[in-house]
């Protein structure tokens, strides 16, 4: 590896890493409404459960006796990995009964697979080898990670709503990805190049997705409320016709004691 090519391979891994903790960061919003909600409303938990997978394993191909020259994909992961540890058990503590329990499910698959991956490479291989272990095990975690948000690009298409698909969190994965794509270009690394390049055409559609439909968030809940009042069907109108029933009835009895009132007078 030549001098320049050196410079700008680590330069493109500091920025891999930057971009990186930002797309680690950006679930910091959702998980704030979560906690304040303390329900995981309709947000899936599959893609923090595919981003821990993915850094497990990512932490484990950049280290000096798998890979060369990927110390900073190890640093990125580390962090991440801690950063979805924490949003992985937020989901669990807040999340539905059942959809708990699969959480909880998938989560002892995943650290039981990256487990005997982990020992195999260690224990059994050397060299190549290894390194051809761990590397098609962090690519396909790496597709897998950038291939969860599908669900919820369905989801904004079926609703035309984008209300759980942040923004932020679109953009860190296309600028993340574009930039450990060249960083695996650089490096002539296929198994950082390959996953980082699908990641970088999921995240353009996302980002596509998001120009498309950027002006309805939460379009439904407005759309029903707009037609309970305009149909004078909803529950401000029946709120409403509640009150004056109550009203009249309130009445009823006090105009009835002063008929009898007069009534006996007379």
């Amino acid at each position: 590896m030549s001098h320049v090519i050196k410079i700008l391979h680590t330069t493109f891994g500091l920025f891999g890493n930057v971009f990186g903790i930002l797309l680690f960061l950006a679930p910091l919003i959702t998980f704030k409404r979560i906690i304040m909600k303390r329900s995981t409303e309709k947000f899936s938990g599959v893609p923090y459960l595919m981003s821990l997978f993915n850094c497990l394993f990512s932490a484990w191909y950049g280290l000096p006796f798998v890979s060369r020259n990927n110390t900073l994909l190890t640093v990125l992961a580390s962090i991440g990995g801690g950063l979805e540890a924490i949003y992985v058990l937020i989901f669990i503590i807040f999340a539905p009964k059942r959809e708990k329990l699969k959480i909880s499910g998938i989560l002892f698959v995943v650290l039981s697979i990256f487990s005997i991956v982990a020992l195999v490479s260690v224990l059994t291989l050397h060299g190549n080898k290894r390194k051809l272990l761990c590397g098609l095990a962090f690519a396909i975690t790496c597709i897998m990670m950038f291939g969860a948000p599908l669900t919820v690009m369905r989801q904004v298409i079926k609703s035309k709503s984008v209300e759980y698909m942040p923004f932020l969190l679109s953009l860190s994965v296309f600028n993340s990805s574009t930039s450990w794509a060249i960083y695996g270009i650089l490096g002539k690394d296929p198994f950082i190049i390959v996953p980082n390049a699908i990641g970088t055409l999921l995240g353009s559609v996302q980002l596509i997705l998001y120009a498309i439909y950027r002006d309805n968030k939460g379009e439904g809940k407005k759309d029903d409320m707009d037609a309970s009042i305009e149909t004078g069907l909803g529950k401000p109108q029946e709120k409403k016709l509640d009150r004056i029933q109550n009203e009249i009835q309130k009445n009823i009895p006090e105009k009835n004691m002063e008929a009898s009132k007069m009534d006996y007078e007379l």
